[in-house]
């Protein structure tokens, strides 16, 4: 990671809402290389800051506003919107709203087991 960030990415405040494991995401299709995830999380819900080793993930806003956090830039995401994460990106999932946020993951790479992933927090 050479530390930029994607254009549209303001800096994220330092203090976080205690972050907590999503809620078991559904597997929607899945092939070798490739894995769709439905994710919804609650008002106020916060994943950890994390990165994949081996695997770039696309999420795509279908209902609600997130925040994502990429690196230490933040920004809010709304519905249709998309963000795509790197490989190696340290990134994070917030729901700010009062209302639920729920993502379409598409995740891509050549491993992608659960044990991919570097907790940051």
């Amino acid at each position: 990671m050479d530390g930029s960030h994607p254009p549209g990415f303001a800096e994220a405040p330092m203090a976080y809402a205690p972050a907590e494991p999503v809620p078991a995401a559904p597997v929607l299709a899945e092939g070798t290389r490739f894995r769709v995830r439905s994710l919804c999380l609650a008002p106020g819900q916060t994943t950890f800051l994390q990165s994949r080793l081996h695997r770039s993930e696309h999420w795509v806003v279908v209902e609600g506003t997130a925040e994502i956090t990429l690196g230490v830039r933040a920004r809010l995401v709304g519905e249709g919107e998309a963000v795509h994460i790197p490989l190696g990106q340290r990134h994070r999932l917030e729901n700010p709203g009062r209302l639920p946020v729920t993502l379409i993951a598409v995740e891509t790479g050549c491993y992608l087991g659960e044990d991919d992933v570097v907790r940051h927090d």
